[in-house]
């Protein structure tokens, strides 16, 4: 992910706010896409949106939190700056703890809008970096042969070597048997590193 990939997505009701908005990101060099609400957001949204979401908090409709909520369970990790002119400290309290990395009351100045606006670009690297496949483990995994990745699968989602052997109909001490074998191709010293490297590899299903 590179800076010229990053989007600031500006969702307010208000066009005066929107223009303002729009006119301070241009002269800062910075890309903006403009919504006059959260439903005309949420119908485009794309799980591969980069950048950030600045967000009024009071709109018609589907407001500011409930088009968070949304884009949680769309599993989004665009970081989201709230905005409100009302200075509802128990909101945004509720909308920091869900995970916005700012809420800042209007009118907003230049260099607090960038400021704020350039954490959540650091924000959304290190997310975008913790989401991506560990290539390392992938490559580890890829060492197993089909049966030994089924074995991994299952230990990983926390069955034991017996359920194992009666979920795949294979004898229990065949199921040790491959256990070992992947501890050892892996690396791993135990079922807590396993399923570090499961989960790092990204591979859900392996």
């Amino acid at each position: 992910m590179n800076s010229e990939q990053l989007v600031v997505y500006v969702v307010d009701d208000d066009p005066a706010v929107r223009d303002a908005f729009a006119l301070m990101l241009e002269q800062a060099g910075i890309h903006a896409c403009l919504f006059s609400g959260a439903e005309d957001f949420l119908a485009v949204y794309q799980p591969d949106f980069t950048g950030c979401l600045v967000l009024d908090v009071r709109m018609p409709g589907m407001d500011g939190i409930q088009l968070q909520r949304a884009l949680a369970e769309r599993r989004c990790t665009l970081p989201i700056i709230f905005l409100t002119g009302h200075g509802d400290i128990p909101m945004s309290v509720r909308a920091i703890k869900a995970g916005a990395v700012d809420f800042l009351s209007k009118p907003v100045t230049y260099s607090k809008l960038l400021a704020s606006i350039r954490a959540a670009f650091i924000e959304q690297e290190m997310r975008h970096k913790a989401s991506k496949p560990n290539h390392e483990a992938k490559a580890r995994l890829e060492k197993l042969t089909k049966r030994e990745r089924e074995v991994a699968t299952l230990a990983a989602q926390g069955l034991s070597s017996k359920e194992i052997a009666t979920q795949l109909t294979i004898s229990y001490r065949t199921v040790e048997v491959h256990r070992c074998n992947i501890m050892r191709k892996i690396g791993a010293r135990n079922l807590l590193e396993l399923v570090r490297v499961v989960r790092e590899s990204g591979w859900q299903h392996i």
